[in-house]
């Protein structure tokens, strides 16, 4: 239950606020601005409510799950606790009421008047912008004793945050990393919700998926047997039913698509964001993939590039197969081939497959194993998911094991799959975190290693080409030098294609200090907020 969206509860006077600083001042035992369960268990026990009354108060305030509450949750502890004094019910839909809340006078608290002249004796100030600082001191050097104090850490996407600024960001915009491999991370990227994409041909059944999910159709979708869906669409939880254009979607701060302006107006008037309200899973919901002559000649925007931008940032990646599309065009191989380094996000449903009796979805399986077994080229074997997703009731051939039975066995195991991307959100969000910053040393080791072999004075040109078109014993080299794996390393191809435009005499010299801090973070920093915040979906 999402309250803080609607709660209009923490407007209050100038003269209360007053009042709740210096509460808020005397139950902050440490002094950092942030009251913990414990400092809260005490103060709010003098209120003389019920326990559980006191534990509605917390859940609500701390809407969060962060484990404490900054001076904002604060005032709205002390205004629900004044109104359950006064004999309301703590519920979601009295905070959607029209009490006025400015007017509503502080709780009484049994013996706060000798709680308050003791921590006199003891003033601190406190500035409510401020939201605390974190225990957790971020080491600058692991070789060195000096450190760097990491303020107002709340949780651990907000650490990931900080040490993005403070130790992998200046890495990246020394060495280009956001123009070679990926745009620089906002706040918006850190804060996203779960994302899921569906990739496949014209009709089968992305659109209508979505709607199963969902429960009912979003925004501006249509669902027919003719290519329906021309342009990405983001389906986003919002407060009411909207479409917005793509280019004011991309130019959003608090969305994470800021990235996608790399790619032009001709992509972004071909992207749209659908918002309703839903459970908090974004799903993007793509074009069908071309095949034939079309795929040459109608695209107006790089469709692979987008589909892994995308891929990056999704959590989970669905291929959608029906048994009548069993074909896989040279765009969808692209396509495919473009999620490489994302394999563990990459499920591949056969929808539709009521459609065929057993015999058939015996030989459409087999086939279409032996198809995937081509694109993906990895010796292991691909999970297929068999079922209906549509809102249809189930029409199997037959009722035995390989009937209706199969079906909602191979459904419920990829809804179970869905249910447990949100508790998986932090997992996924420090593995990519992880696996960017080592992406980002190997960039740099790139890019320092080009830099050297380039000549002082003459002969530039000649000496540029050369490197460019013996880039793998460049990758080579920097492999066996800093014993780094090769799986790591970039496209040799797309590197390629991206140097071209670029004059390597500029690159910048490597700094051992960002490649230590980088190492620092990866081997100290990030253990070490993981031990000390909890996942926020436990």
């Amino acid at each position: 239950m999402d309250i803080t969206a609607s709660a209009p509860i923490n407007r209050c006077s100038k003269e209360h606020q007053k009042i709740y600083l210096d509460w808020f001042a005397c139950v902050d035992s440490d002094g950092d601005g942030r009251i913990t369960g414990a400092d809260a268990t005490k103060f709010f026990a003098m209120s003389n409510l019920s326990r559980q009354d006191l534990k509605q108060v917390w859940a609500i305030a701390d809407s969060k799950r962060q484990g404490f509450l900054a001076f904002k949750e604060f005032v709205m502890a002390m205004q629900l606790i004044s109104l359950a004094q006064a004999g309301h019910t703590l519920s979601a839909d009295f905070l959607n009421s029209d009490i006025n809340i400015e007017e509503l006078k502080p709780p009484v608290m049994d013996g706060l008047d000798h709680l308050l002249s003791k921590a006199k004796k003891h003033s601190k100030s406190y500035d409510p912008e401020m939201n605390g600082t974190s225990q957790i001191e971020i080491s600058s050097s692991s070789k060195s004793a000096k450190k760097i104090p990491l303020k107002s850490v709340t949780s651990i996407v907000d650490g990931l945050k900080k040490l993005y600024i403070q130790k992998l960001k200046p890495l990246e915009t020394m060495h280009r990393f956001y123009e070679f491999v990926s745009p620089q991370l906002t706040n918006s990227d850190f804060d996203a919700k779960p994302m899921v994409m569906l990739l496949g041909q014209y009709s089968t059944g992305k659109t209508t998926f979505i709607k199963h999910l969902l429960k009912s159709g979003y925004p501006g979708a249509h669902i027919g047997p003719e290519p329906t869906t021309d342009r990405f669409v983001a389906v986003m939880n919002g407060p009411d039913e909207r479409s917005i254009p793509g280019n004011t979607v991309a130019v959003q701060a608090d969305m994470p698509f800021n990235g996608l302006t790399t790619f032009g107006s001709a992509f972004l008037s071909k992207f749209q964001c659908s918002q309703m309200p839903h459970p908090h899973i974004t799903f993007i919901d793509t074009p069908g993939v071309l095949s034939g002559e079309k795929q040459r000649t109608q695209r107006s925007y790089d469709f692979t590039g987008v589909t892994s931008w995308f891929a990056a940032k999704c959590d989970l990646i669905l291929l959608l197969f029906d048994p009548h599309k069993l074909d896989i065009s040279d765009e969808f191989k692209r396509v495919i081939s473009s999620l490489r380094g994302h394999d563990d996000k990459i499920r591949v449903v056969l929808n539709k497959a009521d459609q065929v009796d057993t015999q058939q979805l015996m030989r459409v399986y087999g086939a279409l194993m032996w198809s995937l077994g081509k694109v993906l080229n990895t010796p292991e074997v691909m999970r297929v998911y068999i079922g209906s997703f549509n809102d249809k009731p189930i029409n199997a051939a037959d009722d035995g094991p390989l009937g209706a039975a199969l079906f909602e066995k191979e459904q419920d195991d990829l809804l179970s799959d869905l249910k447990d991307i949100p508790k998986k959100a932090c997992d996924r969000r420090i593995n990519e975190f992880v696996k960017r910053a080592r992406s980002a040393k190997i960039h740099a080791y790139i890019m320092n290693q080009l830099k050297k072999e380039m000549p002082s004075w003459i002969g530039k040109a000649k000496a540029q080409q050369r490197l460019i078109d013996n880039l793998e014993s460049v990758f080579e080299k920097i492999q066996k030098d800093h014993h780094l794996p090769a799986g790591d390393f970039p496209n040799v191809e797309n590197f390629r294609m991206a140097l071209a435009g670029y004059n390597i005499d500029r690159f910048e010299r490597l700094k051992p200090k960002m490649i230590q801090a980088v190492d620092d973070m990866l081997a100290y920093d990030i253990p070490k907020l993981l031990k000390t915040f909890r996942n926020p979906y436990d």
